[in-house]
């Protein structure tokens, strides 16, 4: 049987580059990068040589890049401290954001008592920024807008230098998950003018357990995690020096090969594209995935021509025959709930078909493509 894994978006594999760094500092930079002895120096060299590097690609200051412990901790720590320092009394986002930002809305309205207000979506998903101009303009509040750049399920793309604009336009701070960008997309934060963004190695092919938060100087922000002076003061403990450097091979390698690997990776999705439209013609393309502009080159959800009774176990007969894939994100898989992003932008009939996300990275072939289409069709037809 055939192994497929089509499920990128969810997780990466590691490169074996980024496994050498790795198992190197593990077994000779062993000292705590807090320790003033060389041990310690050798450490605390890493560390600072990594926030150095992803500052030189985005563009950004090394103090402005904080270490995580990935895409959900930056988030929270981001919005929270918003609220709690910067005197946020409105945040503004969408119903299709990832729950790391949705459900840390609904604690801070319960908690501090802010308003949290969702923009429109048109047709295709993406946010209506006519509506996000108006809700930036409704009262004298102190706002944020959260809206990440690209949907984890669908794909679609934030016009994100425009929504940048927008917020400056109108004195409102902006954060942007950036988790399924960040690796996949050029990034200039002098250009964009972005206040927060969020990153996760493990999305581009680094170690899982490690991301950053881009926090522009000046953004008023304090601590949320004490204890100690790690990260400036600003995120006490301990930092883990083989992921840290894990994260920066990988993103470096990610930055230094970027056009080949999207190129090709582009292929790929371009050849499902293709292969599934001949071979199921009634599949639909859901958000704006089908688009090559409007979406990214790294995933495909599709809406599939099957009844309710035959999707129930659609996903169990594509893990029989070795194909990793999603019925959305990888933190709602083992959930009985639907994906709360196709609920928001599917018709009623749609959603009762069953819908797949499909991602891809620099591992897949189109061998790969054929069998899954494969597979997927005698699904269908079955």
């Amino acid at each position: 049987m055939k192994s497929v894994y089509f499920d990128s978006a969810a997780t990466t594999q590691v490169r074996e580059e980024v496994i050498h760094d790795m198992m190197e500092v593990l077994q000779k930079n062993y000292g705590n990068p807090s320790s003033t002895h060389a041990f310690g120096r050798s450490s605390k060299t890493i560390v600072e040589s990594a926030r150095k590097t992803i500052a030189k690609y985005l563009n950004a200051l090394p103090q402005e890049i904080i270490f995580t412990s990935g895409g959900t901790e930056a988030d929270n720590m981001i919005l929270r401290c918003a609220v709690r320092d910067a005197g946020v009394k409105t945040i503004i986002t969408s119903p299709i954001e990832h729950h790391a930002v949705l459900h840390t809305v609904e604690e801070l309205e319960k908690e501090y008592g802010i308003q949290g207000k969702m923009v429109k979506l048109q047709a295709c998903g993406s946010p209506d920024l006519e509506d996000l101009e108006r809700l930036l303009q409704a009262d004298d509040s102190k706002k944020l807008v959260s809206l990440m750049h690209v949907n984890n399920e669908v794909g679609n793309i934030l016009d994100i230098k425009k929504v940048a604009e927008l917020c400056k336009e109108n004195n409102t701070l902006f954060h942007s998950d950036t988790v399924q960008s960040v690796g996949h997309f050029e990034w200039d934060v002098q250009d964009v003018p972005i206040d927060f963004m969020t990153a996760a190695a493990h999305k581009f092919h680094g170690p899982k357990g490690i991301g950053f938060a881009f926090i522009r100087k000046n953004s008023g922000l304090k601590p949320l995690i004490f204890g100690g002076s790690q990260e400036r003061g600003f995120r006490a403990g301990t930092e883990g020096v083989h992921n840290i450097k894990g994260l920066e091979t990988a993103f470096k390698l990610a930055y230094d090969h970027l056009e080949e690997e999207r190129a090709y990776v582009q292929s790929i999705k371009d050849y499902f594209k293709e292969e599934i439209k001949s071979e199921i013609p009634e599949v639909k393309f859901n958000g704006n995935c089908g688009d090559s502009v409007k979406s990214t080159y790294t995933l495909i959800n599709v809406c599939l021509p099957m009844t309710p009774e035959k999707a129930v176990t659609l996903q169990f007969q594509m893990d029989l025959k070795g194909i990793a894939c999603s019925k959305g994100s990888a933190c709602q898989s083992g959930s009985s709930k639907g994906s709360h992003v196709l609920e928001h932008i599917l018709s009623d009939e749609d959603l009762l078909k069953p819908s797949l996300r499909f991602s891809f990275s620099k591992y897949n072939t189109r061998e790969d493509v054929d069998y899954v289409v494969e597979v997927l069709k005698e699904v269908v037809n079955s």
